[in-house]
């Protein structure tokens, strides 16, 4: 038998506005919590992070919806791995732990499968 094919994972993140009122030192944390909660998903068992893409150029403020800041397209073993990845945000720690990162960033996950045309 063989193993199920991967779920394509688009993870869609949202800047809020916390972030922006940061002062300097308090948004240099949530830029390392932000990389830490990246290479955290790419940790995951079973996860291939295909790539990611950025509007910031393009888009200035928060965003509460879509379109969304940024955005990590992976492939994932399964919807627990997802769930996983989205509780990162819950989890994960900026500076003294006091708050975590989703006051300053929101995720939604997008669950498809790789399209594949017919021959």
């Amino acid at each position: 038998m063989s193993s199920p094919k991967p779920l394509r994972v688009l993870f869609c993140i949202g800047i809020q506005q916390n972030f922006f009122d940061a002062t300097t030192a308090e948004a240099k944390e949530v830029w390392a919590a932000f990389a830490s909660m990246m290479k955290g998903i790419a940790d995951l068992p079973g996860v291939n992070v295909l790539g990611n893409m950025d509007d910031d150029r393009i888009m200035v403020g928060p965003s509460p919806s879509w379109p969304w800041t940024t955005y990590i397209l992976a492939d994932v073993p399964d919807i627990a791995t997802v769930t996983a990845a989205c509780n990162l945000f819950r989890v994960t720690p900026v500076g003294d732990g006091t708050y975590k990162l989703w006051k300053y960033a929101k995720v939604e996950a997008r669950i498809g499968r790789e399209l594949e045309v017919p021959a």
